[in-house]
């Protein structure tokens, strides 16, 4: 097994030019060639795997991190120290994984010695080392090409992009484990930016899992200035930032009527073919207050709603969000608009008016609180009978943060895109039992 205790390095981040040329004229002319290309040497601490008997080492980190760069160091120092390692690189399907974890600027075939690379079979999906050592890519779409195969090592990556429909994920993952039985001390890496999806939150509670988490910035001197900056002025402090760049695993909001494993379950790549499309609008109070909520939803032919976009905007006058719901509108092709006239949905019918959008527009007015209207969609979700088709990080925290019984403990002051959501899916699903009493203009 190869030692995966950290090198005394420590020395080397304050040493000065000169110490540094001195310990390199004091190397032999084969050590100064690896140099260069000794990851314990210039990888920061976090990105060792820890010391321990561990089984899982789970690296939870913000984008940019360095998760690709540390989970492509440790599988091939581990093919370098040992011939016989057989080694899984499961991704979440096979293309990702060749073109992130085998191809990638940081992935097998860019790191370490360019004489010890391996070279790649793509037809056998296989990776052989000089040394006998192997790796295979698998996807995690396909968990029973996981049923069979033995490994002594595995690098998962981003396990929470891992398909959750119909438990995919968590079935990969456990096909992966029952087959890691080569050697004396099976071991997998998993990297991934955190989301609360049920493989996820069950390694964040297993046995022997060591976990590493970090943030964006714990990587500074290799991200460009620029991008630091935008990351910083346009997510600090919000959820979707504390997730994607803190590397923060957010919790679900206790009595919410949707959690975020149950969102994930409903996660689509590409919606079918529509037989009604509405875009729904809950407008503001003010320009300067809460964001104009608008959500584009569709109907399927099987009576499964597919949500399709979040076109919300955040503190917008009324001609400019107006204009909004008209562009999109045409760009979806959408059947029908529907506004909460409560806070201005006359707006949106002169804005499309003057647009000459000739669409039909319901105005519905609100007579219960959006935790209340919210429930009976949320029972959609719960019954399979909705999807996503995509990732709508701001419209989902909301959701995540209405309460049943009422109450709101989300992102805002407002659930107002959650709101629109809920206004689409009503009107496509609940039928006018399910419908607040509306008039049509």
């Amino acid at each position: 097994m190869a030692d995966h205790s950290a090198p005394d390095t420590d020395w080397l981040r304050d040493a000065t030019g000169a110490e540094i040329e001195g310990h390199l004229d004091a190397l032999e002319p084969e050590e100064r060639r690896e140099w260069n290309w000794h990851w314990r040497l210039w990888a920061r601490p976090e990105q060792l795997a820890p010391i321990g008997d561990w089984r899982t080492w789970l690296v939870m980190a913000g984008r940019g991190f360095g998760k690709t760069r540390c989970g492509a160091e440790w599988a091939a120092a581990i093919a370098e120290a040992e011939p016989t390692a057989r080694i899984a690189l499961v991704a979440a399907n096979l293309a990702e994984g060749r073109a992130v974890m085998v191809e990638g600027e940081s992935g097998l075939l860019n790191v370490g010695a360019p004489w010890r690379r391996p070279a790649f079979e793509p037809s056998l999906r296989r990776l052989t080392w000089p040394n006998g050592a192997q790796a295979m890519l698998y996807s995690a779409a396909e968990p029973e090409s996981l049923r069979g195969p033995q490994h002594s090592h595995a690098w998962c990556d981003e396990i929470a992009k891992w398909d959750n429909a119909s438990a995919r994920a968590t079935n990969a993952w456990d096909n992966l484990m029952m087959g890691l039985r080569l050697g004396t001390d099976p071991r997998v890496m998993a990297t991934t930016t955190p989301r609360a999806v049920p493989l996820v939150t069950r390694l964040m509670t297993a046995e022997r899992v060591a976990v590493t988490q970090g943030s964006t910035f714990d990587n500074a001197a290799n991200l460009p200035t620029q991008f630091l900056d935008a990351m910083r002025d346009t997510y600090s402090g919000s959820l979707l930032g504390r997730q994607e760049l803190d590397g923060e695993l957010i919790a679900d909001v206790e009595g919410a009527l949707w959690s975020r494993a149950l969102l994930e379950t409903c996660r689509e790549d590409a919606s079918p073919e529509l037989v009604r499309v509405v875009v729904a609008v809950d407008p503001p109070a003010s320009a300067d207050g809460d964001a104009c909520g608008i959500v584009v939803a569709g109907l399927a032919a099987d009576g499964i709603a597919h949500v399709l976009a979040d076109a919300s905007v955040e503190k917008a006058g009324p001609e400019r969000w107006a204009r909004t719901v008209a562009t999109t509108a045409q760009a979806w092709n959408a059947d029908r608009v529907v506004a909460e006239a409560n806070q201005g949905g006359a707006m949106v019918a002169s804005v499309l008016r003057a647009a000459q959008v000739s669409l039909p527009l319901k105005l519905v007015h609100a007579s219960r609180g959006k935790a209340a209207r919210a429930e009976p969609v949320a029972a959609l979700y719960e019954a399979g009978r909705v999807r996503h088709a995509g990732t709508f990080a701001a419209l989902e925290d909301q959701m995540c943060g209405l309460l049943a019984g009422g109450g709101y403990q989300g992102p805002g002051r407002s659930p107002d895109r959650a709101d629109a959501l809920v206004w689409a899916l009503s009107e496509l699903m609940l039928g006018k039992s399910g419908q607040p009493k509306v008039r049509v203009t």
